[in-house]
């Protein structure tokens, strides 16, 4: 429930606090004062669509704040997995709107996404107001109101309906995808055939590209090579007409060094050094030798090798190199094998589907015998709820309409039909209802719905519109009984559901200072005496005022508390 709500600088609002309690609260005021701005904040409070057309003009920003205590346990759950637990089992809203567009929302004082914001308020108000009573004529969501009905029980039935019709959509789409045309089939199956062999007629090795480049070079290049080892060896250890070997020359200078290490020991150490060369130059030479000597030049292998360079070349088509080549057969090979394949494949899903559309079956019978016992006992609650508002002849029906194909919510559609008056037929809600009726009917459904919906706080914004006369008070009535189970707020221009309020706020405008402002008051016994005169039409006469208090003392919160 709502026990406080704090308004700055919010339309005509220009500071505005507020505390609440359980029960039924009325909002009353002269038209245009404000009333529905009120919901407006609520609705925004929430989470709700705002714009900066909301702040009062002149000013940045508007500020709404909010506390609420008494919370079903699935917002609690909610809150407490997303790191929000209730403080003492009271939750803090606190929303700002900026002139710049900018909003900032925070839920027990840490700053928290819109999108988060407003799943965690999701479940704390139902606001109804004359948008939601033109949906009870769309018959797509009749179903809805039936389900609400059911509770919990209805409510776990439809989630495995609906996992289920979920399961067999995907399966069916599934189905569809892999039921191409033969001849389609047969077009992809060939060009799948032709690719793969294109591919294993070259067969392409992995790191094979790289070893023909390297070797295609060599073979280009062996004159150059040959000359390069000749011409190296005979530096090193051949020897060359204009002069000796490096190893010849390293050898005339090793013994100078071992003559000169015998006479001065200590040059042992450049000895042992030159020895190291000497000894390094001798197998490196052997090294260039081996080299020459098995260096081979096959007459054609070049040919071969740029044969082979170029077959692999012209599998480029299926990938940049040899590695995304192979990737590229092996995805080829897959759907060939998938496709070769198709027939098991259908034979399976075909399984599956039988499977899921018994298994649908069965919980979708549960669901639609759970939603026929809720239809025969709306239509009896319905036609007791609307005797108690007037309509003492009326006939609801709920009728269904078998579905084809498994759906999302069941096997069935629902629609709501209505006949106010004896000897008139039955015909669907939008073909017949008035707008009092469809005003009745809403509270009416709502009354039932207050002792099954989770939601601890109910606002009624001009239920009683298109109501006159003494069902006024009937409606004052019904909204009394369901705030035995939920907080109530409604908006109203009936002193006579205006009577049964346990508190009663007025809503008026005043000017200061060259400025309009919204006033939101709380009215005491003698103020809401003259504010129901004023709602009869008469807050000066005489006679009105005694009507007026006469409505206080048969229905207000005194009489009710002496007959409880």
């Amino acid at each position: 429930m709502l026990l406080e709500m704090h308004l700055e600088n919010f339309g005509l609002m220009e500071k505005i606090n507020l505390t609440f309690r359980e029960g039924l609260t009325v909002f009353s005021g002269e038209t245009g004062a404000g009333k529905s701005m009120l919901i407006d904040a609520l609705d925004i409070l929430l989470g709700g669509r705002a714009s900066a057309d909301f702040i009062r003009h002149g000013e940045e920003q508007a500020r709404l704040e909010g506390i609420f205590a008494s919370m079903p346990p699935e917002v609690l759950d909610h809150l407490d997995s997303e790191g929000y637990q209730a403080e003492d089992g009271q939750l803090f809203l606190f929303r700002e709107l900026n002139a710049s567009g900018r909003n900032v929302c925070r839920i027990q004082g840490r700053s928290v996404p819109l999108s988060l914001y407003k799943a965690l308020c999701s479940n704390l108000v139902d606001i109804h107001g004359q948008m939601e009573q033109q949906s009870l004529l769309r018959a797509d969501n009749h179903l809805k109101l039936l389900d609400a009905l059911g509770g919990a029980e209805q409510h776990e039935l439809l989630v495995q309906v609906r996992v289920l019709a979920r399961s067999y959509k995907e399966v069916l789409d599934k189905e569809r995808q892999l039921k191409l045309s033969e001849q389609e089939r047969e077009r992809r199956e060939d060009l799948l055939r032709y690719q793969i062999e294109e591919i294993d007629q070259v067969e392409p090795v992995a790191g094979e590209e790289e070893i023909l480049e390297q070797e295609k070079k060599r073979l280009g290049n062996a004159e150059r090579i040959m000359n390069l080892v000749e011409n190296s060896y005979a530096f090193l250890y051949g020897g060359r007409r204009e002069g000796q070997a490096a190893f010849d020359l390293l050898g005339q200078a090793r013994k100078d060094l071992q003559e000169l290490a015998r006479l001065d020991e200590n040059c042992a150490g450049l000895l042992e050094q030159l020895e190291s060369v000497y000894y390094t130059v001798e197998d490196l030479a052997d090294e260039i030798r081996s080299y020459r000597q098995d260096f081979e030049f096959e007459p054609g292998r070049l040919d071969e090798i740029e044969d082979r360079l170029n077959r692999l070349h012209r599998l480029r088509k299926y990938g940049s190199n040899v590695e995304e080549v192979l990737k590229t057969r092996a995805e080829l090979a897959q759907e060939l094998d998938q496709i070769t394949h198709l027939q098991e494949e259908l034979n399976g899903l075909a399984k599956n589907k039988a499977e899921i559309l018994k298994e649908y079956g069965q919980w979708a019978q549960k669901l639609s015998a759970r939603r026929r016992e809720q239809a025969h006992l709306l239509e009896q609650g319905l036609e007791r709820e609307l005797k108690d508002l007037a309509l003492e002849q009326s006939k609801v029906e709920v009728r269904f309409t078998d579905l084809i194909e498994p759906g999302l919510s069941g096997s069935e559609e629902a629609e709501f039909f209505f006949s106010a008056n004896p000897g008139e037929p039955l015909k669907p809600l939008a073909k017949v209802a008035s707008g009092g009726e469809i005003s009745r009917l809403m509270l009416a459904f709502k009354s039932m719905l207050a002792q099954v919906e989770t939601v601890g706080t109910f606002v009624f914004d001009e239920v009683d519109s298109g109501i006159g006369g003494r069902t006024l008070a009937k409606v004052g009535e019904k909204l009394s009984k369901i705030a035995q189970y939920k907080q109530v707020f409604c908006i109203t221009h009936a002193a006579q559901a205006a009577a049964f309020a346990d508190e009663h706020y007025g809503i008026r405008k005043e000017v200061a200072g060259g400025r309009t402002r919204t006033m939101v008051e709380k009215l005491h016994e003698q103020e809401r005496v003259q504010e129901l005169a004023r709602m009869l039409g008469g807050e000066q006469a005489e006679i009105t005022r005694q009507h007026a208090l006469e409505l206080l003392e048969h229905f207000g919160p005194r009489k009710r508390k002496i007959q409880t």
